[in-house]
């Protein structure tokens, strides 16, 4: 069913193809080859059979454009997603997806923040709580007390005495 939708896509693409071969034309077709390996080099999601590294990729999210592997903002990023997935039951990859989302969201709604701090102010959050945690749940919680009106600090010491509350009820006998 899906293929009659694609074939004025395929048309199109042909037919693009065709022309007088004008120097203009030319250019902008360069161009728009440049801008789609660029965009190919930072996916919008990382699938598990990417072959970006997690950290490099969620630094080049944050950066808009790619960067070394070996660049500080990269290792860094690795640095807090090994330290998140000891507190989370997602993988790194789910944990910088995730991390993406949030901050989308959190732009959107005119509250923007780095990724990293994302990261770091949860995994603190999970620390003080009993187990391990769903990181998207607490990215939604973290949204909606936001949402609320609580600036990052204050949503982070409420998430932090709700997730706490897990350590507090296995100790009661």
């Amino acid at each position: 069913m899906r293929a009659p939708a694609l074939l004025p896509v395929v048309v199109l693409l042909a037919l693009g193809g065709c022309g007088g071969g004008d120097e203009a034309e030319t250019k902008s077709e360069d161009q728009a080859i440049v801008a789609t390996q660029s965009d190919a080099d930072i996916p919008a999601w990382l699938s598990p059979t990417d072959p970006m590294e997690t950290g490099r990729w969620l630094a080049s999210r944050e950066a808009g454009k790619p960067v070394p592997n070996d660049d500080a903002a990269s290792a860094q990023m690795r640095r807090s997603l090994g330290r998140a997935q000891s507190f989370f039951i997602e993988d790194p990859r789910m944990i910088a997806n995730r991390t993406v989302q949030l901050g989308q969201m959190l732009g959107e709604a005119g509250k923007k923040e780095g990724y990293e701090a994302l990261i770091e102010g949860l995994t603190r959050v999970a620390q003080g709580a009993r187990g391990r945690q769903l990181y998207g749940e607490m990215c939604q919680h973290y949204y909606n007390t936001r949402q609320q009106g609580d600036d990052r600090d204050a949503t982070l010491v409420k998430l932090a005495e709700r997730y706490g509350a897990q350590r507090e009820e296995k100790a009661k006998p």
